[in-house]
């Protein structure tokens, strides 16, 4: 099988070192299909230029393109692309001479595909949770975990770890006040990690963010965040009310490197629901009108059951899980 894997204009490239989201899906998809014994294709100029040897690259974007004479000499059996792309009508205009299957993953919720975008045949969508399978009914999705990948996050061996650790953009949406106050209430240090995208949302919890058993680190990639994410006791993940997850990373980062999770929701059928189970982490279900310090306590609570798990034994559970060559067959079967 020959796959093609497209780009887009981003602000990171393609991996990115630290945050990013559909860019390491990508990456992910392009990892697992060489496992898989697939000839991949990375689509566009965005993809690195130090990747390392047999990669084959072709520079063009579909959008871009006027005809497909020079995508057709690749042979393409499958196109991965970020999920916005079947609905584009250029870059359909172009894709659509390939006779070539499609296949994306629906990472943001509030998106509105065009009524022809996917057939549940050759065109495919798939989705992390029920939540989103529901939202998305309409275009025939696919239930599948996704999973991502950084550039040179090569994950370590699992060991035990202590402190805790919350991963990914800092804003209003995430909500990691609330990781803060949970370790506060389990007595536990904790690491945030990642970029602020909201100055405002962090002035306003500023002397949680402050506190003593708070470290904020930042934007970091490569093997120091795989090193954070083994050394963790925890991985704790929060987010804010109203807020529907689409596909977060952070649940295979963190299960691969051995992390148990501890994850606060406010309703049912989740991106956390999907992706743990009682040998991996705790979630629990928050009621929205509940205070920030109620919440946080009942996070507080989920951490003592995450803690008490071996991190070998999620570490296995997590490979398994959210293995990238699995991952790549799944999305490239046609039903």
């Amino acid at each position: 099988m020959r796959v093609g894997i497209c780009d887009f204009p981003s602000a990171y490239a393609f991996p990115p070192y630290g945050y990013g989201g559909i860019e390491r899906w990508l990456w992910a998809v392009a990892i697992g299909a060489r496992r898989a014994g697939a000839e991949v294709v990375l689509l566009g100029p965005q993809w690195r230029t130090d990747l390392g040897e047999g990669w084959v690259r072709h520079p063009a974007r579909l959008e871009d393109l006027t005809d497909a004479t020079g995508l057709r000499q690749l042979q393409l059996d499958l196109l991965v692309v970020g999920h916005e792309y079947p609905s584009l009508p250029a870059w359909r205009a172009i894709s659509d001479q390939l006779d070539c299957d499609v296949a994306t993953f629906q990472h943001w919720p509030y998106f509105s595909h065009l009524d022809d975008a996917f057939d549940g045949h050759r065109r495919r969508l798939y989705c992390y949770s029920r939540e989103m399978l529901e939202r998305y009914s309409a275009h025939l999705p696919f239930a599948e975990l996704a999973v991502h990948l950084g550039f040179g996050e090569v994950e370590l061996p699992a060991q035990d770890g202590s402190d805790l650790v919350w991963l990914g953009r800092i804003d209003e949406q995430k909500a990691p006040h609330l990781a803060v106050l949970a370790a506060a209430r389990a007595g536990r240090r904790i690491r945030v990690v990642g970029p602020v995208f909201d100055e405002d949302y962090v002035a306003r919890h500023g002397s949680l963010f402050a506190s003593d058993h708070v470290e904020m680190v930042g934007e970091i990639g490569g093997a120091e965040k795989a090193a954070v994410l083994r050394d963790a006791a925890a991985l704790v993940y929060t987010a804010g009310r109203g807020y529907i997850e689409a596909g977060a990373a952070v649940f295979g980062e963190a299960l691969r490197a051995g992390t148990p999770v501890a994850a606060l929701t406010w309703g049912s059928g989740t991106c956390a629901d999907a992706a743990l189970c009682v040998d991996t982490g705790a979630v629990v279900r928050a009621d929205p009108d509940a205070s920030d310090g109620d919440a946080g306590q009942a996070l507080a609570d989920a951490l003592d059951s995450a803690v008490s798990l071996r991190a070998v034994d999620v570490q296995e559970i997590g490979r398994s899980r959210f293995d990238p060559a699995q991952h790549f067959k799944t999305l490239a079967t046609r039903p």
